[in-house]
């Protein structure tokens, strides 16, 4: 009888000690899952912040206003423009 309790306390100490490692380890998991989602939070307002940044940089009058003044760009006109004839190719016989 004796030996029977014994190896019944060992049992009932060694699922104690599984069952603590397992809430740990539950909690541990669960902090993480947490940072997880805030990273996710914080990177889902940072694009944000970046796709309204590039649709306010990407606008026709700013673009228009950068390429006359940075690169000295201009409206092609008739006056401008060159027209190149490409030669007909012969059709071989």
């Amino acid at each position: 009888m004796k030996r029977m309790d014994l190896l019944l306390l060992g049992v009932l100490i060694g699922s104690a000690l599984l069952l603590v490692k397992t809430s740990y380890d539950g909690r541990r998991l669960f902090a993480q899952l947490d940072a997880a989602r805030t990273e996710q939070h914080r990177l889902d307002v940072e694009h944000k912040r970046l796709d309204a940044e590039r649709q306010a940089q990407a606008t026709h009058l700013r673009v228009e206003k950068t390429a006359r003044e940075k690169l000295a760009m201009r409206t092609a006109t008739p006056a401008v423009t060159q027209y190149v004839d490409e030669p007909v190719a012969r059709k071989p016989q």
